[in-house]
């Protein structure tokens, strides 16, 4: 009522050319007490008067001085008493506000006094914790440490786990952490004196932490990751993450721009999607090379560091070595290609840099080039090579243990190709475009000779929804080293 008795003094600081009338202009009023009313300067609603706790023998007049025309007799701006009815009705009004304002303020008052006694318990718990200390049974089997992809092997054992908050679920008796350590993901539960301590009060995502305790099935029903837990004994805090507006959660914000992802692209492979990525990609280069041996080739390492330009030289990396002009790799094709009479077929994993502003996904400035090279071999068996070693490599990526779960997460749809895989000439792809209205970029019909344009290329594979084996490019637009068709010399054979 603070607020009331503040207005009061304020309405008996008014100086009012007639106290026992109050006047209300419901067009030209104004809602203050910083002016003194008057028939001068009206209040602008009845309500508001009724606010300031007028004496019970005050009168109230009122008029609206633009929207209502009086009759030709009566004065424009005369004020008239407001009625019993609109009296009451406001009366009303007011005094369901006063009810309204006096339960908000003891509403304030209840969740001032609650903020209170929580910081009050919040500090206590604090002082308590900072007391607490926890310390190891002795008198526990020595853990054995362990990674995350060994748990399964270890249930009913007592292990130590190092690794990082993965996730965290903080309950009034228990904490449940999600435990990473690169190798899997593993569910931890901390209860009793565990959450005593200064430490799990100030846990937080992506702090450092060793815990040990043992690892049991998951009853039928309940789901975690490898369906075990790790009902902890113990723990100890390697290294505390950063918290606050540095916390991880809030500088790689699930809706934040892909700019900053990229610039923290370091926090972000900590995330189960990019980590699951650079995964698979370990997996299928395993894959390519067990394909390549299994074919029979052998890996050589060539160099990135070149003085030979190869065609289209202007989108070389150009360097000073040791005062002679040098270049970062495009293609290892020709060490690979010098390799041949000493080692047989030969293949090479390799990164390869390429200076194109191109912003697209064939455009990198820097990739890995899996390169392979054999000798006497025809065309056709060029291209049958090329299925064999994509087939073997989906099959192996697909029952390795590491990826089969996580391509199953990323891409559930993903269906093995079914060979034999499509072979299409390029003079065949120019009709079927034409014929399936597939226009160039410049809105046009395809002619031979073209250099078929990504857009077009992935309009043609989605409509046939297999792998194509595009071959017998123009000699115009292919490099002057490609071997012609001897069936026809506009052709070469490459693909």
């Amino acid at each position: 009522m603070a607020e009331v008795g503040t207005v009061a003094s304020a309405v008996e600081g008014l100086s009012i050319a007639h106290p026992e009338i109050i006047y209300i202009d419901e067009d030209g009023g104004v809602d203050s007490t910083d002016i003194p009313n008057s028939q001068e300067t009206p209040y602008k609603t009845l309500l508001f008067a009724l606010s300031l706790l007028p004496p019970p023998t005050t009168t109230f007049h009122t008029r609206k001085s633009k929207t209502v025309v009086p009759p030709a007799e009566e004065p424009s701006l005369e004020y008239k008493p407001v009625s019993p009815t609109a009296l009451k009705k406001s009366k009303k009004l007011h005094e369901a506000a006063v009810r309204k304002a006096a339960k908000e303020a003891a509403g304030a008052a209840q969740r001032e006094k609650e903020v209170a006694e929580k910081a009050e318990k919040e500090r206590l718990k604090l002082e308590a914790a900072k007391a607490f200390v926890l310390k190891e049974d002795a008198s526990l089997p020595v853990a054995k440490s362990i990674k995350i992809r060994d748990s399964t092997a270890h249930r009913d054992t007592r292990v130590k786990v190092s690794g990082w908050i993965h996730r965290l679920r903080v309950q009034a008796h228990m904490i449940f952490i999600v435990l990473r350590d690169g190798t899997g993901y593993l569910q931890c539960i901390l209860e009793g004196d565990l959450i005593k301590t200064l430490d799990a009060l100030q846990f937080i995502e992506e702090t450092t932490i060793t815990i040990y305790g043992t690892i049991k099935a998951l009853p039928e029903g309940k789901t975690a990751p490898g369906g075990h837990e790790l009902t902890a004994d113990y723990y100890t805090v390697v290294g505390k993450a950063p918290s606050g507006d540095a916390a991880i959660g809030n500088i790689v914000a699930p809706d934040a721009e892909q700019q900053i992802k990229l610039d923290q692209r370091h926090l972000v492979l900590r995330g189960e999607q990019a980590s699951g990525v650079l995964k698979v990609r370990a997996g299928v280069l395993r894959a390519f090379r067990r394909a390549f041996e299994d074919l029979g080739l052998l890996e050589v390492t060539p160099p990135c560091m070149v003085q030979t330009q190869v065609e289209g030289g202007s989108t070389l990396f150009e360097f000073n070595y040791y005062g002679e002009k040098a270049y970062l790799t495009q293609s290892s094709q020709l060490y690979l290609e010098t390799c041949l009479p000493a080692l047989g077929d030969v293949f090479c994993v390799q990164e390869s840099f390429r200076a194109e502003r191109s912003v697209t996904r064939r455009h990198l400035s820097e990739y890995t080039h899996i390169e392979g090279e054999l000798a006497f071999i025809s065309f056709d068996d060029l291209l049958s090579h090329l299925e064999e070693l994509i087939s073997r490599v989906l099959g192996y990526v697909l029952e390795d243990p590491n990826c089969k779960d996580i391509i199953k997460e990323l891409n559930p749809d993903f269906k093995v190709p079914e060979r034999p895989f499509m072979r299409m000439k390029y003079e065949d792809a120019i009709k079927w475009l034409n014929e399936h209205d597939i226009k160039t970029d410049e809105g046009k019909d395809h002619e031979f000779g073209d250099d078929i344009a990504e857009a077009a290329e992935r309009r043609m594979t989605d409509m046939i929804n297999r792998p194509i084996f595009l071959t017998h490019f123009p000699v115009e637009i292919k490099s002057f080293y490609m071997k012609r068709d001897e069936s026809d010399k506009r052709v070469t054979e490459s693909v």
